[in-house]
């Protein structure tokens, strides 16, 4: 991947607080690495093992339903 100068503000508006813990949605890292999602999720399945075991999660429905009520994520 090429390097990208990132502004810290870009990145922070980023983070959610979800189940407590600060998280980044994948969508919004595949954004900011200039990647698709289904590219991102598909480099962190094939090297899972490079990943601390609680990088990610997948969110109920209802944590869904309550981000795009937010207005954080498009439908």
């Amino acid at each position: 991947m090429k390097e990208k100068n990132v502004e810290d503000g870009v990145v922070i508006s980023k983070i959610r607080l979800i189940r407590g813990k600060k998280v980044m949605l994948d969508a919004d890292l595949a954004e900011l690495y200039e990647v698709e999602t289904r590219v991102l999720n598909q480099q962190v399945k094939r090297n899972i093992g490079r990943f601390p075991e609680d990088f990610m999660f997948h969110l109920t429905k209802k944590e869904f339903s309550d981000l795009k009520s937010q207005n954080v994520m498009s439908s």
